[in-house]
């Protein structure tokens, strides 16, 4: 796998690599490899505490996901999704070094269109909002 990820670097390219569930003990192996960009982040999991992630490996990923899609998403209210949002940009992306908001993994079926549009509402606002605080 190193070899197909210095591969993509040499190129230029950004590696995405999607791990799902309590991955925590292999994220030190896929930053020696040269992971950029980790998907998703699923927090709900066993050892995947975001303020950790990102306290531990912050300065060499780039996290993609965090956003529960299985509680939060589906079936809480959309001031409950957009304060995850809130949360998850606060953390994530709290030193600019990067964060893909998104769900941590497929937008479900049972998911209220209410919360979706939520979830991107909030992002652009909130997200904006924190940008442009970070150039002044």
């Amino acid at each position: 796998m190193k070899k197909f990820i210095d591969l993509a670097h040499s190129f230029g390219m950004k590696v995405f690599h999607h791990d799902d569930g309590a991955i925590r003990m292999f994220i030190p192996e896929l930053v020696e490899m040269g992971i950029d960009i980790l998907n998703p982040v699923q927090w709900t999991c066993p050892g995947m505490d975001l303020d950790e992630l990102k306290r531990e490996f912050g300065k060499h990923l780039c996290f993609h996901g965090a956003l529960d899609n299985q509680r939060i998403l589906s079936f809480a209210t959309p001031e409950q999704v957009r304060a995850e949002v809130r949360r998850c940009i606060d953390i994530l992306a709290s030193d600019g070094t990067g964060y893909i908001l998104a769900p941590c993994h497929n937008i479900q079926p049972v998911s209220p269109i209410e919360n979706i549009v939520a979830m991107y509402d909030e992002a652009y606002k909130y997200g904006s909002k924190i940008l442009s605080l970070k150039k002044d």
